[in-house]
């Protein structure tokens, strides 16, 4: 089983290694795809968890005990095409190369599967083709 999560930290988790407990004690590939502690040592990560259904459920449950609340990923990037210059200042910024510059037909391609919501390519858009959707 393969799933996007956003896992909330508060600020008397946060110096703990749970990504750690999760790959040795559970068998569990974690790909961290966006993290951020705030000033008030609050964390906010957003993962992809994959691993066999029984360690993922015990992996959940264990880390909940603890603290951390866990949320699907409901949030998704959406290109609006017919607003797109082609610019390619999106492709420039995309960190996993979700958002591509065809040289042929320079034109922008977007995989939705590829994105991380890191949301870099909504900040980057001068023609404000990308959109985060929840």
């Amino acid at each position: 089983m393969k799933e996007k999560m956003v896992l909330y930290f508060p600020s008397t988790t946060t110096e703990q290694p749970f990504i750690y407990y999760l790959i040795k004690d559970f068998n569990l590939l974690i790909n961290i795809m966006k993290a951020n502690i705030n000033p008030r040592k609050e964390g906010r990560m957003v993962v992809e968890i994959s691993g066999e259904q029984a360690d993922f459920a015990a992996g959940l449950e264990f880390i909940q005990a603890r603290g951390v609340k866990v949320f699907p990923l409901e949030q998704e990037i959406v290109w609006l095409e017919e607003r797109c210059t082609h610019c390619g200042a999106c492709t420039v910024i995309c960190p996993v190369d979700a958002l591509e510059l065809d040289r042929e037909t320079m034109k922008i391609n977007f995989s939705g599967e590829k994105c991380v919501v890191c949301e870099h390519c909504i900040k980057t858009c001068p023609a404000r083709a990308m959109e985060a959707r929840y």
